[in-house]
């Protein structure tokens, strides 16, 4: 039986459609706004995986080319593998939705969803997500649920639901957020130094829609779903939990109490769990997994009861004190600029490259195939946390982590007009131990500052987090990765002095407060403006100069109608001047010329050939060219690249000439003036008037310029011929 419901938010329809697609899966919802369509699917496996202490849950997100009447490119036009977008666009899904299971749920849980339809305006990701959401609560999933998600922008001072994608373009804010009907679950998005205040207004506005969705959900699932399924509590051994506290809780407390490095707490909390494990081998036996579950969650009190009652941290830290911070640029001789940024225990190493127009990035997706002149990569190897781990492939946490700092920094760089160059930023994160993107957006800053690229403004970030029991609540500013792990928030923000520019929330419980996330944001702001005076102590302006390795670009503007000129038949042109040169050359629809080259040298003589085509005769001016033909009245030169001009036999010498051929051959470079340039736009030559005349010579009346245009005519048609140069021209 076909279901459907459909509500109004903010002005649009929104259709969500069970019963029809994919009907043997354990739920399905097509979901739609606008004419974008997206269909989530969600399997949930019969059993139990076994002998595995995570919730396997996967989520993948496509979006197929023919939803916007498009045939993938490449050489087997079909779809690859996914691209950066569709592998943000599954974090979305992901997100919000893992924390909301049961904790013990342990059944293989896929969900998969795929773009059918796209209008070219709204987004699928967003629509996605809440599909997903409603497809669990149909198939009766152990899913806290529903959760909705939607996409905030802020045009012209408005907020606008779910906006277009043109909408977005002119935003000075955008943000997607997921949560329930009471709460707010998952925050990420960028902005334009926006102010705390006007954040909270963003999430406050989104929420109230994601209230309504979620209601609607619940009256769906209600209609179309089938029973909730019912999770069984695991049956622990008799007198177990009590072993355990009597064996770790004292230590653990100790533990969590004690100021240790990162290796060193490791080492320490190992010795706890080994001791324990062999104490209890005997008498619990193939009980390894759930022995160390129930420690794991002695730990986790431990350290938090600490925090709320003391309001002391693992590193001995207050709950707003930032790590010592280091920081150094310039470590990289050949890289255009590098920059080291280290927090605690938390290292990035950024190098920075300059790059041409040829260097962009193409996007090809839905949308129309577009550039990318700035790009953020961000890797996460195994030996930063001391492990040994698989190289080969990035992961879906490097791009999401990438992309966040990348968002943070975007908004700073000068314009493409300003600075035409393709920038790319390579962070390795070299230790970790909490808020490694962070240190990436401030490594980010000091390294493009160290190329020369011309910043608006430093930017830097810090990740807050939070411990909350009931009405104890603690926020933690700068987390560590135990923090992060054993706490019920991880918010990342980062801006300049004046304001935010990108963020990112995850929060594990239900029920934060908007109080809560004001009281974070005010943390953070604080953390920022510290952490930028520690970066200001290593570079705090852009640099006067590039590095001697990066490319040097020069710009040129030529008129538009001159474009086909410089570019030539078929290309011909610019690769005569790209070979002879030696220099990169990208022309721009409104006449800009982007000229790349090495050294100074390369990129005048490029920019000299290009003006010579693009150059208008003047009269008066001296020339220098090739003779190109010869007929029986002159000789036509090729005076600018495409420009010939007639030098009639009459202005060759001062001497009487019988045949041209005595003085000039094609091919022979002759020095001509232009004496003038006729209505129809035939060029007249003289080689004479830059000769010093003979003693007791007297122009004639019959001879000179006048002769020149008398003779082209008695000749047949000469000056046609010569003009014709001209306007090939």
């Amino acid at each position: 039986m076909i279901t459907r419901k459909s509500i109004d938010i903010d002005g649009k329809t929104l259709t969500m459609e069970t019963g029809r697609f994919a009907r043997q899966a354990s739920g399905a919802v097509m979901i739609t706004l606008g004419e974008t369509m997206v269909l989530s699917t969600v399997v949930l496996a019969d059993t139990p995986r076994e002998g595995i202490d995570f919730f396997p849950l996967s989520c993948e997100y496509r979006e197929k080319t023919s939803a916007a009447g498009k045939i993938p490119g490449g050489f087997f036009k079909r779809e690859g593998k996914p691209s950066e977008k569709e592998v943000l666009s599954a974090r979305l899904i992901d997100r919000p939705i893992r924390p909301m299971f049961a904790d013990n749920y342990r059944n293989e849980v896929q969900i998969v969803a795929s773009v059918y339809s796209s209008d070219q305006e709204h987004d699928g990701d967003v629509l996605a997500a809440t599909a997903a959401s409603a497809a669990l609560m149909i198939a009766g999933a152990p899913f806290d649920g529903p959760i909705a998600e939607v996409r905030v922008g802020r045009v012209n001072g408005r907020f606008i639901l779910n906006p277009t994608f043109e909408e977005l373009r002119t935003a000075d804010l955008e943000v997607v957020l997921a949560g329930t009907t009471d709460s707010i679950i998952m925050v990420e998005g960028e902005a334009r130094e926006i102010s705390e205040r006007d954040m909270l207004d963003a999430l406050e506005f989104g929420h109230k829609h994601i209230a309504t969705i979620c209601t609607a959900i619940e009256a769906f699932a209600t209609e179309a779903g089938k029973p909730r399924m019912v999770v069984e509590d695991v049956e622990l051994p008799e007198g177990i939990e009590d072993r355990i506290r009597d064996l770790s809780s004292n230590r653990l407390a100790d533990l969590a109490q004690t100021v240790m490095a990162k290796e060193e707490r490791a080492e320490a909390t190992k010795a706890i769990y080994d001791d324990i494990l062999e104490a209890l081998a005997e008498e619990y036996p193939e009980q390894e997994g759930l022995i160390k579950r129930i420690i794991h969650d002695y730990e986790k009190d431990a350290m938090r009861k600490t925090i709320l009652e003391q309001g002391k941290r693992l590193d001995g830290r207050g709950l707003t004190d930032v790590r010592p911070i280091n920081c150094e640029v310039g470590l990289l001789p050949r890289a255009h600029g590098s920059a080291l940024f280290t927090r605690g225990e938390t290292q990035a190493l950024m190098s920075c490259t300059l790059g041409t127009k040829q260097d962009e990035q193409i996007i090809d997706g839905l949308l129309e195939e577009s550039r990318k002149r700035f790009m953020l990569h961000y890797n996460f190897p195994p030996f930063s946390v001391g492990e040994v781990g698989r190289f080969g492939f990035t992961s879906r946490r490097e791009i999401g982590h990438g992309n966040l700092a990348e968002r943070a920094l975007k908004n700073m760089i000068p314009s493409d007009e300003d600075f035409p160059y393709t920038i790319r930023l390579l962070c390795d994160i070299l230790e970790s131990n909490g808020s490694s993107s962070m240190a990436t957006v401030c490594s980010g800053s000091m390294a493009m500052m160290d190329a020369g690229i011309p910043l608006r403004k430093a930017v830097a970030g810090v990740a807050m987090g939070l411990i909350k029991e009931g009405e104890q609540v603690a926020v933690l500013t700068d987390i560590l990765g135990n923090e992060d792990h054993l706490g019920d928030m991880d918010f990342k923000v980062a801006g300049t002095r004046d304001g935010i520019n990108s963020y990112q929330m995850d929060i594990k419980i239900k029920g934060i407060s908007f109080e809560i996330m004001e009281r974070a944001l005010e943390q953070a702001r604080d953390a920022r403006l510290h952490i930028l005076d520690k970066m200001d102590e290593a570079i705090a302006e852009s640099r006067a100069d590039l590095s001697k390795y990066a490319p040097r670009l020069t710009t040129l503007y030529i008129p538009v109608d001159q474009i086909g000129a410089v570019i030539g038949p078929g290309g011909k042109t610019i690769k005569s001047i790209v070979a002879e040169s030696g220099a990169e050359i990208n022309i721009e629809d409104d006449g800009r010329v982007i000229i790349a080259a090495v050294n100074g040298e390369n990129s005048e003589r490029a920019v000299e050939m290009i003006k010579r085509i693009t150059a208008v005769p003047e009269a008066g001016e001296v020339y220098t060219g090739p003779v190109k033909r010869i007929a029986e009245f002159g000789a036509f030169v090729e005076i600018l690249p495409g420009k010939e001009g007639l030098l009639h036999i009459s202005q060759i010498d001062f001497r009487r000439i019988n045949s041209v051929d005595e003085v000039l051959k094609v091919g022979d470079m002759v020095t001509v003036k232009l004496l003038r340039v006729e209505d129809n736009g035939k060029l007249v030559l003289s080689r004479k008037a830059l000769m010093e005349p003979p003693e007791g010579y007297e122009e004639k009346e019959s001879s000179g310029e006048g002769r020149s245009s008398r003779g082209g005519d008695r000749r047949g048609g000469g000056n046609r011929r010569g003009g014709s140069g001209g306007r090939r021209s």
